[in-house]
């Protein structure tokens, strides 16, 4: 099946759009921007092919579908053109609704970096209007001086240009004037563009030409099967994603020192920028409507919140922090109205698996709990509990409910007997939560900070399961800022996140969330989500494949088929008695034709020549390793063993003798074999025996004796 989100498969279609009549390409573009729909370029391309036609109402319509989602420049310049040429023949009114239109475009995107042809094009457009009488040029001339003036404190790449122009202009203005409003807008100026040079910084590590994709997961998820191509374009996501954050970060610093009203609106922005791109992020969504409560906004988080479920409609886990929100705000019947359309009707079920389905009614009956009380939550777990798909889990939270915050322990004992009798052990565990509470509160003050972390860990899922919300969010809150100061969990330990949710809202084997976004958030924030009940996906073996180990049934090894001459009948015995090797098997006549053919160093030739010069008494008499090892027997042995080599029919029959122990039968058995060699190799033989040097070391390393040449 094709990739619905290929980036090569929308080119193609683009491509193929810009080859079509209008009304062929329409069809094309509109399957396009359904899949991307935050493409600033793809938006633009459909815009101007209209524009070409002078389809003026599609063009307006086009434009009224995409600039608020892309805030893009070269989307918002496409966009003042249409407006200027449209109205340049309307003459004031025109000239009007095109100032509109610039004030309109700057805005919303006058704080992106590279504005600066938009505000330069915006002053160029005041001083080109017609000016009749002194009034209305003074009034020409204000208006173009408070652009000026915000042109030259936003951080973008032409402010050292503004700040030249603007010279220029009050300079012509009055110089008596410029002085006093050169002198006050310095140092703003100068405080923009330092920021500029920072910003730039983080801006030039973003890709803007990259289509917002959803999350791949992180590099673990890769198997050697993928392609280089497929693990170069992850290590881009994650980089774009760590850029976004670290631009998010330095925007929220107000580095500029702006007032508030301003830097949330630049920081919004850049949020609203950031989503073009990581549009399927549903952390980014989170972080985005987090800012917006702590910013005291409450009704833009929601908006928030509601553009990310048309955008992700399957995820679940914003659907329960939106619910959160609207839970912790009073709004009761807006949060169930959130847990219902999770839950579905029937037919119109939303897209979520059983699993998932699963685990939203164990949340909705926490829910009901916290906020309708006993009887709603009772009413919902009997008609939960009809389903045919109803597990054990239903039964586990609402029977630890009844037990642990209704203190009713009949009904406890009567669920669990309905439908977890696996969990009988529950009876025989008290319960007060005062008690516990008082527990946890004692412990933390009697422990250091640094060995409270599990401590923390255990009364954050305490209270997420027993507690209410305020007294949720508060036990958490008050381990961040413990653990903070401890350096446990990071400088960003403070900040609320979307793993947060995803720890108050698991339960037992159940998540709220995909594996993919489970595995997202895991490699994402690793130091969070080793303090929360988090845990990264565990890919179990299949146990299926396994086979008990069993000595007694190791299979015997085959026969080697043919073994070298050469080799000794000692190493030949060692090899058959090897045990079978599991995995790939050697070529063993190769590896021992390599043993065979490689010299093995036994000592150094020197002292082996004194030591056996000097005699055996002394060598016995010293009792060390070497009078051991080379004892004339010995060598006498290894020559042997170097004869018997040579010969091709006897000489398995020869080297399984043992040796004989009367000295003359030695000497009489030295003459039998040396009786049928030549003179030469006879001496050499004999005087072998005598220094024992040369093929004692031979018979180990697998080479002829030159003594047998």
């Amino acid at each position: 099946m094709e990739d619905k989100y290929s980036v090569e498969s929308a080119e193609a279609l683009a491509n193929e759009a810009l080859r079509l009549p209008i009304s062929e390409a329409v069809p094309v573009y509109e399957q396009l921007l359904a899949t991307f729909p935050t493409a600033a370029k793809y938006w633009k391309q459909y815009v101007e092919a209209h524009m070409a036609v002078n389809n003026d109402d599609a063009t307006k319509q086009i434009f009224s579908r995409c600039l608020l989602n892309c805030l893009q420049i070269p989307l918002w310049r496409c966009y003042i053109n249409f407006i200027r040429k449209a109205n340049e023949k309307k003459g004031l009114e025109g000239q009007e609704e095109t100032r509109k239109a610039f004030d309109f475009m700057l805005g919303y995107v006058g704080s992106d970096i590279a504005s600066g042809p938009v505000w330069t094009e915006y002053i160029n457009f005041l001083k080109s209007l017609p000016a009749q009488t002194a009034q209305e040029e003074s009034q020409r001339m204000i208006a173009v001086r408070k652009v000026y003036q915000k042109a030259i404190v936003t951080p973008t790449h032409h402010v050292e240009q503004h700040w030249r122009d603007y010279e220029n202009f009050e300079n012509s203005v009055s110089r008596a004037l410029a002085k006093g409003l050169l002198s006050e807008y310095q140092p703003k100026y100068n405080s923009a563009r330092a920021v500029y040079r920072e910003r730039k910084k983080y801006v030039d590590e973003i890709d803007w030409n990259l289509l917002a994709l959803p999350p791949s997961g992180s590099l673990k998820a890769i198997t050697c099967v993928l392609s280089l191509l497929l693990i170069l374009f992850m290590c881009t996501e994650e980089l774009q994603w760590m850029a976004w954050k670290r631009f998010l970060a330095f925007e929220k610093e107000n580095p500029q020192r702006i007032d508030t009203s301003s830097a949330n609106k630049r920081i919004s922005f850049t949020y609203e920028q950031c989503l073009m791109y990581l549009y399927h992020y549903p952390d980014i969504w989170h972080d985005y409507a987090t800012w917006h409560a702590k910013s005291g906004s409450i009704d833009s988080a929601i908006k928030v919140y509601q553009r990310s479920l048309k955008a992700l409609p399957d995820c679940a886990l914003l659907r329960y922090a939106y619910a959160e929100l609207e839970e912790s705000r009073g709004a009761i019947q807006a949060a169930k109205k959130v847990y219902e359309s999770l839950l579905g009707d029937g037919a119109n079920a939303t897209a979520l698996s059983h699993i998932q389905q699963l685990y939203v009614n164990v949340q909705f009956i926490r829910f009901l709990r916290r906020t309708e009380g006993v009887e709603a939550a009772r009413k919902y777990f009997l008609d939960a509990r009809k389903s045919p798909n109803c597990t054990y889990h239903v039964y586990v939270a609402y029977a630890t409910m009844a037990f642990c915050m209704d203190k009713d322990a009949k009904i406890a004992h009567n669920v669990f007997e309905a439908g977890l009798k696996r969990y009988a052990d529950f009876l025989s565990r008290l319960n007060d939560d005062r008690n516990i509470r008082a527990l946890f509160e004692r412990a933390l003050s009697s422990l250091p900070p640094e060995e409270s972390v599990e401590v923390w860990k255990r009364f954050s899922q305490f209270e997420q399961t027993y507690g209410d919300l305020v007294s949720m969010l508060k036990v958490e809150q008050r381990r961040k800022e413990a653990l903070a100061r401890t350096g446990e969990e990071g400088a960003s330990a403070l900040q609320n996140s979307l793993q947060d949710v995803v720890s108050r809202y698991s339960f037992m084997d159940l998540w709220p969330c995909s594996s993919r976004e489970l595995d997202h958030l895991s490699h994402k924030s690793p130091g969070q989500m080793s303090n929360s009940n988090i845990s990264s996906k565990i890919i179990y073996p299949d146990t299926s494949r396994m086979v008990v180990y069993d000595p007694r049934q190791k299979p015997v090894p085959p026969a080697p088929n043919a073994v070298p001459k050469p080799l000794p009948p000692a190493l030949a015995a060692f090899i058959a008695s090897l045990p079978a090797a599991e995995g790939p098997l050697p070529d063993v006549d190769y590896v021992l034709s390599i043993c065979l053919q490689s010299t093995i160093p036994i000592g150094e030739p020197g002292k082996l020549a004194i030591q056996s010069q000097a005699g055996p008494a002394s060598s016995d008499v010293s009792g060390s390793s070497k009078s051991h090892l080379f004892k004339p027997r010995d060598r006498q042995h290894g020559k042997r063993k170097d004869a018997d080599r040579q010969d091709d029919d006897d000489s398995s029959t020869v080297q399984s003798q043992p040796l004989p122990k009367d000295a003359f039968k030695i000497r009489q058995l030295r003459k039998a074999r040396v009786g049928g060699a030549p003179t030469g190799a006879a001496a050499a033989s004999y005087g072998s025996v005598q220094t024992a040097s040369a093929s004692y070391g031979s018979g180990f390393s697998g080479e002829q004796s030159g003594s047998f040449g």
